[in-house]
């Protein structure tokens, strides 16, 4: 009897396990097809992508990416590539240690600290951009690349370090007294014994600050102009009193995430590493 109350169980739990991984899948193509839809429609041209209903089987055409590239979009790619890269290294070199000495070394009401860093998310980005704007002005930083890669890192900064020191928490003390008693300076220690143990939790921040730099339109839209306008600036000129041009807007998009999906993609596994290293303990 008792034989059978178990075989019942395990296929109940199997039977649960499949509808969880059902439930999953249909979840995940909800989220994709947007997504492979955006793609497809890129592939078409206008008089197919503008059809309603649309039209899955039209031809399959390059004008849109060429429409898209003729307009050139180079500038623009290369000053989101410059702003997020350079803002994403200088957050990483400023929460590290900040990190460390609030979870490694703990200073003093670190709570307090911890707190700080999570209020200055609180404040709404509009609340700021006319200060900014106007000290920007003032200084004659306005369409200025170096300004949005200040804005970016004081921006991503707090939640940076909030996620390093989770990651930080878990280095075992040992190694660190190991290094101690070997006479490695702070610096030293940081480099070659703290770094390589908690590798993809900075790869798993250092994405993430990426992410939020390249698709950051606000603060871009209004302290650009020509000189400094990111990618998402300029995808945002496609749409115009003429109409949308939907092929090419779903072509430029494309574009535009790719940087991000090969990011995503080249640090998969370390993001998967770093996001289960600080939800343990």
């Amino acid at each position: 009897m008792s034989g059978q109350v178990t075989m019942v169980k395990g296929h109940q739990r199997r039977g649960g396990g499949w509808a969880l991984s059902g439930l999953a899948w249909v979840v995940g193509l909800l989220f994709v097809m947007p997504v492979l839809w955006m793609l497809l429609t890129s592939f078409h041209s206008e008089e197919d992508a503008a059809k309603n209903p649309p039209d899955i089987a039209a031809p399959l055409t390059l004008d849109g990416y060429k429409s898209f590239f003729d307009t050139g979009p180079w500038p623009s790619l290369a000053n989101s590539l410059t702003a997020s890269v350079l803002s994403t290294a200088f957050v990483i070199l400023l929460a590290f240690p900040a990190a460390y000495a609030l979870s490694i070394r703990p200073v003093r009401k670190w709570t307090d600290v911890l707190f700080f860093f999570l209020s200055t998310k609180m404040l709404p980005v509009v609340a700021g951009l006319l200060p900014i704007y106007l000290f920007a002005q003032s200084v004659g930083f306005l369409d200025n690349i170096w300004l949005l890669i200040i804005l970016y890192t004081s921006m991503n900064l707090p939640i940076a370090v909030w996620m390093l020191r989770s990651f930080l928490s878990e280095v075992p003390v040992e190694i660190l007294e190991a290094a101690s008693v070997d006479g490695a300076s702070l610096g030293r220690t940081l480099r070659s014994v703290v770094a390589p143990v908690v590798t993809p939790g900075i790869a798993s921040v250092a994405l993430i600050c990426f992410i939020f730099s390249w698709n950051e339109l606000l603060f871009a839209r209004v302290l650009t102009g020509t000189v400094a306008q990111t990618a998402p600036v300029f995808l945002t000129g496609f749409v115009t009193s003429q109409g949308l041009f939907l092929a090419k807007v779903c072509a430029a998009s494309i574009v535009v995430s790719l940087p991000v999906l090969i990011a995503g993609f080249a640090a998969q596994d370390k993001l998967v590493q770093g996001l289960s290293l600080g939800a343990v303990k």
